[in-house]
């Protein structure tokens, strides 16, 4: 027979682990179960570094942080007080390259944070007070492929997925606009460098790197380094690779 393994990601305590105990009186299911985004992010690591990998991770929407800002990638577990909700640590699993499907449980439909989980690498968005073999088929599924919305949902998300891309459209045309060194900057500031560390980064001036950042924020219409990286990230624009960065010698 072969085990699906799950991990339940909820500071829920009591949620957590009900779910985890009817999951795990599946014959076919083996389930873990996080209380928070470091944890969860310490459990994928451990799981890949034994070659015992999750195939799902079932993921409370509101992890945590009901009411704050907009998500934020995590790269890892050393990293994780940047996280911000349920979808960012979606976001960061599958920006990083973690091989797990992730689905998001939600206390309601919305519409606009369903899509949002979507994108970000989500295979499913489906209610806390789904029932349990409503859950089955949904891990079941999305093993397959497939992604899982309610009926309720789908006319609210696909439109929200229509004016996403048509804002990415427009974000990618502004940021074609930019020269090669420019997007390049661009790059090293959606990776959260600041004017110094673009400098050192690109073998630039400081003086240099302030006039490139001042012609990426003039051209691409925006006020501040945070608008021009969340334009940067609907347009697809990924960060620089951090990787130690040396000049060749002759």
């Amino acid at each position: 027979m072969i085990r699906i393994r799950v991990l339940v990601v909820d500071d829920h305590r009591i949620f957590a682990e009900s779910l985890a105990a009817a999951l795990a009186a599946e014959p076919d299911v083996d389930v873990a179960a996080a209380g928070s985004a470091p944890a969860a992010l310490r459990c994928l690591e451990r799981a890949a570094a034994e070659g015992r990998r999750f195939d799902v991770m079932l993921v409370d929407a509101d992890l945590g942080t009901a009411g704050l800002p907009a998500p934020r990638p995590v790269p890892s577990a050393r990293d994780a007080e940047a996280v911000v909700d349920g979808i960012s640590l979606v976001a960061g699993v599958r920006a990083h390259g973690v091989a797990v499907r992730s689905v998001v449980l939600a206390q309601k439909d919305d519409p606009g944070r369903a899509a949002l989980a979507l994108q970000t690498g989500a295979s499913g968005w489906i209610a806390k007070d789904c029932s349990l073999q409503r859950l089955l088929s949904v891990i079941r599924g999305v093993l397959r492929d497939e992604t899982h919305l309610s009926p309720a949902l789908l006319t609210g998300v696909l439109r929200e997925l229509t004016a996403a891309r048509k804002h990415r459209t427009e974000s990618e045309q502004l940021v074609e606009s930019l020269t090669p060194r420019e997007q390049e900057v661009l790059r090293c500031m959606v990776a959260g460098l600041g004017r110094k560390a673009v400098a050192e980064r690109l073998f630039l001036s400081p003086h240099t790197v302030r006039t490139h950042m001042q012609n990426v924020l003039g051209k691409l219409g925006v006020h501040s380094t945070l608008a021009a990286v969340a334009l940067a990230r609907r347009a697809g624009v990924g960060p620089a690779d951090l990787t130690p960065n040396l000049r060749a010698v002759p």
